[in-house]
């Protein structure tokens, strides 16, 4: 969808290019909102840097911001011209300022700076977290206030959305995301990298009842996560059994999502009972995000889950679950549309978690 088909309401119309360089996906889009909150993307490009980092079976950061150096200004020129307008037709530019590994974040934080300044159009300094939180109301204009899962290769948490830069964090992993949890247990089979992918691809062909692991702090009430004793748990068992048989891979595979699948849809199950007490009037909604709820075992019980509770379920398109330009730029555009505009001084930053108060839109920016 091009800008002059997006123009169809007679409403003001903002048009803000993201760019995301937190981890290892180098990318940028340019998305169009206008003042009913209706967005569109009009392009999002992403560059992954598997080959660089495959033969580390992870991502090291220094090669990560070398690629993202190197790769930056590109994917930038290739998202504006799919987009079918000239670079300064922008109104702002959005661009990842943390968290993430800082050397990435840093380079595209630099590069939104310099664009912004060099034509002289706002610019907006992207939570990455946010940007996860808030994809739904692009793709499926979710309305405020909904109950986010984020699971990914670096966090596992429920966050109580309110609106934009209003966040409760209701729980989080006290050890491993759940991403990082299935790398691990990927390289610890011989599985390849990324391992989420890699672990559901085997764990198919396995049997999840030959071996059951634990659940750990299932039994409690909190809304934590903690995947390290699963962890642990699984790399006993290859041990026990090593040299392991392609059917003992596959079985500790199975073993392992379901697992971890029986523990992310009781605590969302938990989750959406909380929000109904403390929103009663709201309609139950449960957004999914991150890399993670591309896994159809996962998504699949999460389903479940929601339907007994009679709450909705959103997963966005699996190419905007994981990290893409068009969730920056929407944070960016929907943080325009209430008057932020971040100095150039804005820093970059390894850790900022969504329930700080730095993260509120102040009431007469609106």
């Amino acid at each position: 969808m091009g800008v002059d088909q997006f123009v169809v309401t007679g409403q003001a119309q903002a048009i803000v290019l993201g760019i995301e360089t937190s981890c290892d996906e180098t990318a940028a889009a340019v998305v169009v909102r206008d003042d009913s909150g209706r967005g569109a993307i009009l392009s999002n490009v992403v560059r992954s840097q598997f080959d660089e980092h495959a033969a580390f079976g992870g991502v090291v950061p220094e090669l990560a911001a070398r690629a993202h150096v190197e790769w930056l200004d590109h994917i930038i020129a290739q998202a504006v011209e799919e987009a079918g307008i000239a670079l300064g037709d922008i109104d702002a530019v959005a661009a990842t300022a943390g968290p993430g590994l800082i050397g990435g974040v840093l380079v595209g934080l630099t590069t939104g700076k310099a664009l912004a300044a060099a034509l002289d159009k706002t610019l907006i300094a992207v939570n990455h977290l946010e940007a996860h939180a808030l994809t739904a109301r692009l793709t499926d204009e979710v309305q405020f206030p909904y109950l986010m899962l984020l699971v990914s290769g670096g966090h596992s948490q429920f966050v109580l959305v309110r609106d934009v830069g209003d966040y409760e964090r209701w729980g989080g992993t006290i050890d491993d995301a759940l991403g990082e949890a299935f790398d691990k247990v990927a390289k610890l089979l011989s599985l390849g990298h990324p391992g989420g992918p890699a672990v559901e691809r085997i764990a198919r062909e396995g049997d999840p009842e030959r071996f059951r692991f634990p659940r750990p702090l299932l039994r409690e009430e909190r809304l934590d996560f903690s995947f390290s004793g699963l962890k642990t748990a699984v790399r006993l068992k290859a041990e026990a059994l090593a040299p392991l048989a392609e059917q003992d891979v596959a079985d500790i595979a199975a073993g392992f999502q379901a697992a971890v699948t029986e523990i992310v849809a009781t605590r969302s199950r938990q989750a959406l009972a909380r929000f109904r007490t403390e929103f009663p009037e709201a309609e139950p909604q449960l957004v999914v995000a991150g890399g993670v709820a591309a896994n159809a075992r996962i998504g699949a019980a999460l389903r479940e889950t929601a339907g007994a509770m009679g709450a909705r379920l959103v997963v966005p398109p699996a190419a905007l679950c994981t990290d893409n330009g068009a969730m920056v730029a929407w944070v960016g555009a929907e943080r325009l549309a209430l008057g932020v505009k971040d100095g150039l001084e804005v820093a970059a930053r390894p850790r900022w978690p969504l329930d700080t108060p730095d993260m509120k839109v102040e009431t007469d920016a609106a």
